[in-house]
């Protein structure tokens, strides 16, 4: 019989995730990861990753008949996410901690640990489906059939050993299904709201977070214009987004934008609409699912810079030291340094990385 370990985070996708496991013949172990302390950060329980949670998570393995873990990983979260969060703001990115802590402790940290109990499969609840590619051997990362719960853009980072121990059982159903199966079998939390926030950021707040991570108030500096004109006074680079309009106290006879921001002069430099476009973007730490194409040699694709966004046609080519660049055929609105760009060839993915910057 083969092992799986579920990574339960004490939500319904996760705790389905763990019935279907069962229900088709693994030996299951659920585990939920222990990631950061509550009063630690000033969350509470309205966030995801906490104390209500883990007991969600417990009771739920406790109704399924499987045994129930706390794995502490506190450290490697501090270390590959918090910390990565908070550096990328300093360096005038914005930065995505959900991929981080696929890749870093899900997808890496977790499944180590379970190979090394002897277990086959990491198992979670993921909106995402894994295909072995029988022509060319290899295993695919595809689309969930439910497009708007469809979460591939973050998984990206997987590599081929990764996908061939690890499963998404619900990347085959529905959120509505999902509900209705957990309804049918008295799961406690088949009801249960979803979070929207970071978990280790309480209420969104995260400007907030960051000030008191680093124990002290964000740095105000200058807004200024394309010229380097100083236009007024911002309230901290973290403050602001790429594409931002509202909240910036700054009075104009056309509506602006936050069009850049540059962490060595700590300047936030506000366009017109028009500023916001660009046909090109260049990405590291690129990982590529399918096979990685030859050098300079462009692939016909398509791209998305955001999670919500809908892909676009685009080309892709590596450069040098690894960075590939995504020409689009359309210009594009908002591209985010420190964001990802993920490529697809129908519903497959074909690999992603990091924001550099926009051309």
């Amino acid at each position: 019989m083969q092992k799986a370990m579920i990574a339960m985070s004490g939500g319904v996708d996760s705790s389905v995730a763990a019935l279907l496991m069962k229900e088709r013949g693994y030996d299951c172990v659920g585990v939920t990861m222990k990631l950061f302390s509550n009063d630690k950060i000033g969350s509470d329980d309205s966030t995801c990753c906490s104390l209500k949670d883990t007991d969600d998570a417990r009771g739920v393995a406790w109704s399924l008949e499987i045994p129930h873990y706390v794995f502490n990983f506190q450290d490697d979260f501090d270390r590959h996410v918090i910390k990565r969060f908070v550096e990328s703001y300093q360096r005038g990115k914005t930065p995505n901690p959900c991929i981080d802590c696929n890749k870093y402790l899900k997808f890496e940290r977790l499944l180590s640990r379970a190979l090394q109990m002897e277990y086959d499969f990491v198992v979670t609840g993921h909106y995402a489906k894994i295909e072995w590619n029988e022509n060319e051997s290899r295993f695919s990362l595809k689309k969930a059939n439910d497009a708007a719960k469809d979460q591939s853009y973050f998984l990206y980072s997987l590599t081929q050993e990764q996908l061939s121990h690890v499963m998404f059982p619900v990347g085959e159903l529905f959120k509505a299904e999902v509900r209705e199966i957990a309804a049918r079998h008295g799961l406690l939390n088949a009801k249960k709201r979803e979070s929207q926030d970071i978990c280790f950021v309480p209420n969104g707040k995260y400007t907030a977070f960051l000030e008191r991570f680093n124990g002290e108030a964000l740095s105000r500096g200058d807004f200024t214009d394309s010229l380097g004109n100083v236009l007024g006074r911002h309230k901290g680079q973290a403050c602001y987004t790429i594409g931002q309009r509202k909240g910036l106290g700054i009075s104009s006879a056309h509506p602006l934008y936050v069009v850049r921001k540059n962490s060595d002069e700590n300047t936030v430099t506000l366009g017109i609409e028009q500023e916001l476009y660009s046909k090109s973007l260049n990405a590291n730490d690129f990982n590529w699912i399918r096979p990685e194409p030859e050098a300079h040699l462009p692939i016909r694709i398509k791209a998305k810079t955001r999670y919500r966004q809908i892909e676009q046609s685009a080309t892709a080519e590596r450069l040098e030291d690894g960075v590939v660049r995504v020409t689009f055929d359309e210009s594009q609105r908002a591209i985010t340094p420190g964001q990802a760009v993920v490529l697809y060839k129908d519903d497959e993915v074909v690999g992603g990385g990091t924001i550099i910057c926009s051309l």
